[in-house]
């Protein structure tokens, strides 16, 4: 199966720390890791080590850490043919603090990625996909915006439509916050967080949000819930899809957990499974994402999701 993604790529900075630290005061991290990551990369990826065809629409900069964010991205045999180079801006890079209790705070450059220019898209690669994955930070400013909308543009007008899939995210949201939700409505399928879909459709209760999104004409929701698992939902039906928890392997890092969901869930819906089918695949691997340090480590194969499928 052929699969574009359009999302960035970034060198991640890793500290898991007792707490986050106040202002002026120095911490020491428990543990501390560089590796690759970025929604784009990681999705992408996830995808090639399931046997797919994936191509990534992404730009890196033309210094020393553009090599390193695309490392996992070339081992896994993504192909490169849209990967841009912007001279003039540095690769991505992504500092995450988080603590043992879930705290988070991270600081975030978009570098490159916002660089990705619309005039080298070509409309054949995005016809010729079976489907097409974009994550939301591309929809929020710059090139990279008006390449995510004209890719959106050419999957709806294809002689068969490809179907499209958007994942949020919660960066997107905290900058674009409602702004995001007429782009998102033209999605097949939407993933996101819980605080991702309160700030996009500005309600207070997932209830609400899911009939904002009903109203508007969306079919396919899937609401990721942490421990819970994640809720699925279409126009007949809602349901809390449970949690899995990876056996005889402990949670130690979440980042990059969520795009390796929603790459799952495209992988399994694709393949022809159930949309609750699709969302147990899709919560185990999320789960087992979060058993490495770094967003692309723990590899992700068929064998892992085969017990979830129906």
């Amino acid at each position: 199966m052929k699969f574009f993604v359009i999302g960035d790529v970034n060198v991640d900075h890793i500290y898991h720390l007792d707490e986050l630290p106040q202002l002026g005061k120095e911490v020491h991290p428990q543990r501390a890791v560089m590796q690759p990551g970025g929604s784009g990369g990681t999705m992408a990826v996830t995808l090639a080590r399931l046997g797919h065809t994936v191509t990534l629409a992404t730009s890196v900069g033309d210094d020393l850490f553009a090599e390193y964010a695309l490392s996992q991205v070339r081992a896994s045999g993504v192909t490169e043919s849209a990967v841009q180079t912007a001279s003039d801006e540095g690769t991505s890079t992504i500092t995450v603090m988080q603590t043992a209790d879930g705290q988070r705070t991270m600081i975030s450059s978009g570098g490159a990625n916002r660089s990705l220019s619309v005039s080298k898209l070509k409309k054949k690669d995005i016809e010729s996909a079976d489907a097409l994955i974009i994550s939301a930070y591309s929809l929020v400013e710059g090139e990279q915006r008006e390449y995510a909308l004209k890719a959106i543009e050419y999957a709806k007008k294809a002689k068969t439509p490809v179907p499209l899939f958007i994942d949020l995210g919660t960066g997107a949201v905290n900058k674009a916050g409602q702004g995001l939700i007429d782009d998102v409505l033209q999605a097949d399928y939407l993933t996101l967080n819980q605080h991702e879909i309160l700030a996009l459709t500005g309600t207070s209760s997932i209830s609400a949000a899911l009939a904002t999104l009903a109203d508007e004409g969306l079919h396919h929701v899937a609401v990721k819930v942490g421990a819970m698992g994640c809720i699925v939902w279409t126009p007949s039906e809602t349901e809390l899809v449970d949690a899995v928890l990876p056996q005889d392997e402990e949670a130690l890092d979440s980042t990059g957990a969520g795009d390796t969901f929603t790459a799952v869930f495209a992988h399994a819906v694709m393949g022809g499974q159930p949309l609750k089918a699709a969302a147990r695949m899709a919560n185990a691997a999320g789960g087992l994402a979060a058993t490495r340090l770094g967003a692309q480590v723990r590899h992700i194969t068929a064998e892992d999701l085969a017990p979830y499928a129906d």
